[in-house]
């Protein structure tokens, strides 16, 4: 069975970091000669933001009505303030979204949406040259139950990975839904892999989850039967988010 390589640590992933952050001071210096999609990505990924509600209202905005099934909720804090990312994918159009919302002291997180609802909705896509950070529009239905979520294999997601790394260069991972993936515990040194139903291939897991309580969590629900999983897909490995067992379980922190 081929494992997948872990990300380069040490002095090469350095250089890697290096570079990409030469590659955005480059990106930045020269912003007006790039094409409009980079050039949103290189304000964003510097730290310039957009209102949701200008990109709601901005025309050229891509808007897209779908019923979007709910992939994982995840909390966390970045300095003073608390976090709330929502994957989304749409039911007719197959696309991924990503809502984020910020709390603090006295404002609380605005929306919650936990995994497996089903949301019939606009979502607003932020400008890009790999759209998936959205605003959220107007609401048609109440949130329901939805399904388990179709998946693909170890490569494709690869491929998904690489094909979003090649519009944003300074992408860390790709959501990605997994079908028929069994994890398989590492040894005393970690190492944790989910390993495709025909054998052929193995995506090892983020090094960032090793240690947590959820991925014995999954390995129970696996009960090493094939799964379907719900994470993000990266140059550190597999970061799983959600399993279906067949109702979602979060597995976030």
């Amino acid at each position: 069975m081929g494992s997948r390589p872990p990300a380069p640590t040490g002095r090469p992933r350095l250089l890697e970091e290096c570079a990409l952050l030469h590659l955005l001071d480059q990106g930045f210096l020269g912003i007006d000669r790039l094409p409009p999609p980079l050039a949103a990505t290189v304000r964003a990924r510097v730290g310039l933001t957009t209102d949701a509600a200008d990109v709601r209202s901005d025309p050229e905005t891509v808007t897209i009505r779908d019923r979007w099934l709910v992939l994982a909720q995840q909390d966390g804090t970045e300095g003073p303030l608390t976090t709330r990312r929502i994957f989304l994918r749409g039911e007719r159009t197959g696309r991924m979204a990503l809502h984020r919302s910020f709390g603090g002291a006295h404002r609380p997180l605005e929306v919650s949406l936990p995994p497996g609802l089903l949301l019939d909705a606009d979502l607003a896509y932020y400008p890009g040259a790999r759209p998936l950070r959205v605003a959220l529009g107007e609401r048609y239905a109440p949130a329901a139950p939805g399904p388990v979520p179709t998946g693909c294999g170890i490569d494709a997601a690869l491929a998904a990975y690489g094909h979003a790394l090649r519009d944003d260069p300074w992408l860390d991972a790709w959501p990605v839904v997994l079908a028929d993936v069994t994890p398989i515990p590492g040894g005393a040194g970690g190492g944790w892999q989910l390993a495709d139903a025909d054998g052929e291939s193995a995506l090892p897991l983020d090094p960032r989850c090793l240690g947590r309580p959820a991925l014995w969590q999954l390995a129970a629900i696996s009960g090493g039967a094939p799964v379907t999983v719900f994470g993000a897909c990266g140059h550190r490995g597999f970061l799983p988010l959600t399993v279906w067992d067949p109702a979602p379980v979060s597995l976030s922190p």
